[in-house]
């Protein structure tokens, strides 16, 4: 233990210098040493003169150039589930891990979690100290996996749920991002179509000395408007998304309203109320059979639904199965459950295969969420291409109609 103590306590750190070398031109560099004094004294050896020597500082956990992703944690996690099955030590599996990333924020996530299991700390332990990219949910199935002596198990059990719940979850940001920027392009090209072309459909249209269609009146007008006030408008649009945002974040009301009207949306609705389905029941079995109590379950299985209507009524339903009632009669009870869901819940109470069951309906309500994700996107297709016609198109045909009826006249 004394030699280990040394050792650590004499391992060399990374300093910057900067100074000049024999034929005065300036160098810099990075050199190994124990202090400031030291590194100089060796510089002077090798002809070079340093002005400042200081420590290498650390990067923060996090800060590099590429930002950890839940991706990169569900990545993270089936690797060390492999390394683990594979039968190699778990101090060593982070260090293999950490070698084959490319993300330098990802690395020094891995070494900070194989620093403290080295140092005699458990998995899940070091896990809750960077809850940033660990929830609870994802430390007590470790920590469950430990308790039982099935970490490599468990670890694949949580890499599978991330995997499938990280699915779900860019394939309805693909729903909404999809629309959304196609529209936004479209009002662009709107916006640039008023300040600069439109202007010079205006000068022309002076010189005509006779009335203008009253669509082409109002386009007229509408250019004017923007031109003047464009800036205040994207300042305006810009306002309103933050103060949307933060009223989310910061009100319980009005994300309970947010949510409660996403799921009345037509197309898009469904897909929010599958997602949601599917991940009670993956989160619930992934939990339920890694040996966590269904009390405790449930819990878990509130925050990860993503929705603030379907977490109270888990909360809820928690209470009632508290009381002794089964989970399928509280489901029933709740009206926001399926009845697929309810039915297969019921037969894994009665078989005792509770965990297989769930597994079941997330596998079909994921594959639902896919299907429609996917129809969606063959709808929006052409309703997008119709919104862009109707947009452009009818600017074309305010500034035209002018033209085609003065041709009329001649």
């Amino acid at each position: 233990m004394a030699t280990a103590k040394a050792s650590a306590q004499t391992k060399p750190t990374v300093f910057i210098y900067k100074g000049t070398d024999r034929k005065g031109q300036k160098i810099s560099g990075e050199v190994d040493g124990s202090s400031a004094a030291l590194v100089k004294a060796q510089l002077l050896k090798q002809g070079i003169k340093a002005t400042t020597v200081r420590k290498k500082p650390k990067p923060l956990l996090g800060g590099g150039k590429k930002k950890i992703v839940p991706q990169d944690i569900a990545i993270f996690t089936r690797q060390m589930a492999t390394m683990m099955k594979a039968g190699v030590p778990l101090v060593q599996s982070f260090e293999i891990v950490a070698d084959g990333q490319e993300n330098p924020a990802l690395r020094d996530l891995i070494l900070a979690i194989r620093e403290e299991v080295a140092a005699g700390n458990g998995f899940a332990v070091a896990l809750t100290k960077h809850p940033k990219y660990f929830d609870e949910l994802f430390c007590n199935l470790v920590d469950s996996g430990e308790q039982s002596g099935a970490l490599e198990t468990m670890l694949d059990r949580i890499a599978t749920y991330k995997e499938k719940t990280e699915k779900i979850k860019a394939k309805i940001k693909k729903a909404m991002t999809y629309p959304i920027a196609v529209l936004v392009v479209a009002f662009i090209v709107t916006g640039i179509l008023l300040v600069k072309v439109v202007p010079q459909f205006a000068e022309t249209f002076s010189s005509f000395g006779a009335d203008l269609p009253a669509f082409t009146l109002f386009v007229l007008n509408l250019s004017e408007m923007v031109q003047e006030w464009w800036l205040i408008m994207v300042i305006c649009v810009v306002v309103a998304v933050f103060l949307f945002k933060e009223a989310i974040a910061r009100s319980e009301a009005v994300a309970y309203q947010v949510d409660k009207m996403s799921l009345k949306l037509p197309i898009v609705g469904a897909i929010l109320y599958n997602s949601i389905i599917a991940r009670f029941a993956r989160t619930l079995s992934t939990t339920f059979s890694a040996g966590v109590p269904l009390i405790d379950a449930l819990t878990s299985v509130s925050g990860a639904t993503g929705n603030i209507l379907y977490k109270e009524s888990v909360l809820k339903i928690r209470e009632e199965v508290s009381t002794g009632i089964q989970l399928n009669t509280s489901l029933r009870a709740s009206k926001m459950f399926p009845a697929m869901l309810i039915q297969m819940t019921a037969i894994g109470e009665e078989s005792g295969a509770l965990d297989d069951m769930l597994d079941k309906v997330a596998e079909f309500y994921e594959d639902a969420v896919d299907n429609m994700v996917d129809n969606l996107t063959s709808l929006l297709e052409p309703m997008i291409m119709a919104v862009l016609g109707i947009l452009v198109g009818g600017l074309m045909i305010a500034m035209y109609l002018p033209i085609f009826q003065i041709g009329q006249v001649v």
